[in-house]
């Protein structure tokens, strides 16, 4: 009698060794991948002793080819290593399953932009809603049974409505949602201004760099009141961030594009402020040295 066992039950997955030539980037992937000081750091680890932890990826329909599910890092660093070849589980996972296991493979890790939840957040939600699960887009305060927000956030120790804020911020402009990533607008305003258009987010992108401000909490919540009644035109979005708040000091400012060339690329606007203050601060000890030498004369 014939073995049919593997036939009819095939594994759910394989190892083996794939060439990077043969891996594409998970489409739609939410997390960066950047060149920093803990790539490189990475890079010469695979150097010397390989990679570890195989990726995760899944067979591309009709192609020899795979998609990374889990191990984009890994790949990057392995390319920078100078690897030609990579260790793999190879799993047969449709989209949906793929997509999801990309958000949870990725989620646990120690620093995660609010950009990268984000859109992992949407994503997984999406794909849940495409395999058939009860959910719900909107920012309802009401609770469902078999919520998938909920349980989306119960994997991350977050409420329901806390990974709705976090889609919301999808709508915003690339420029604001880099200003989220750097710190320089907080969460709760950040989700208030999402509602604004894109060219009502535009226009104060250049108000706030007009008067080198961000706006705040209460500010974001007027400009998303008066864009929902239609109400918010240019003008008064410019009169918002004329005002004066009451933690606004005097301060002077550079244009970033102006620092850039500066500091390496991944640097975020916090991190080249730091360093600046840093630098003022040694040349400041380095002329009261030079004033008490003299002096000493």
């Amino acid at each position: 009698m014939t073995n049919t066992t593997n036939t009819m039950n095939p594994p759910r997955k394989k190892a083996a060794n794939i060439k990077v030539d043969k891996l594409r980037t998970f489409e739609g992937h939410p997390f960066k991948v950047i060149d920093n000081e803990d790539m490189e750091a990475l890079a010469e680890s695979i150097k010397t002793q390989g990679i570890i932890s195989p990726l995760i990826v899944r067979p591309i329909e009709n192609t020899d080819e795979y998609e990374v599910v889990s191990g984009h890092r890994r790949l990057h660093a392995a390319i920078k290593a100078g690897l030609s070849e990579v260790p793999a589980l190879i799993y047969p996972l449709d989209r949906n399953e793929a997509m999801i296991a990309v958000v949870d493979s990725n989620l646990h890790r120690e620093r995660i932009l609010p950009s990268e939840k984000a859109f992992a957040y949407k994503m997984k939600m999406e794909a849940m809603k495409a395999q058939g699960k009860r959910t719900d887009l909107t920012l309802s305060q009401v609770a469902t049974k078999s919520d998938t927000a909920a349980e989306i956030g119960q994997t991350q120790n977050e409420s329901r409505d806390q990974v709705f804020r976090y889609i919301r911020l999808t709508n915003l402009i690339p420029e604001l949602l880099n200003k989220v990533d750097e710190g320089i607008i907080a969460l709760s305003p950040a989700v208030e201004l999402s509602y604004l258009s894109e060219k009502q987010q535009k226009i104060l992108l250049d108000a706030m760099s007009l008067n080198d401000c961000t706006p705040s909490h209460a500010q974001s919540i007027r400009m998303k009141k008066a864009a929902q009644q239609g109400t918010l035109s240019s003008d008064s979005i410019y009169e918002i961030m004329l005002e004066e708040k009451a933690n606004q000091t005097e301060r002077i400012s550079f244009k970033v594009q102006d620092l850039r060339g500066f500091f390496p690329k991944n640097y975020t606007q916090k991190q080249m402020t730091d360093t600046i203050l840093k630098l003022l601060y040694e040349n400041q000890r380095k002329m009261e040295r030079r004033r008490n030498s003299r002096d000493e004369r």
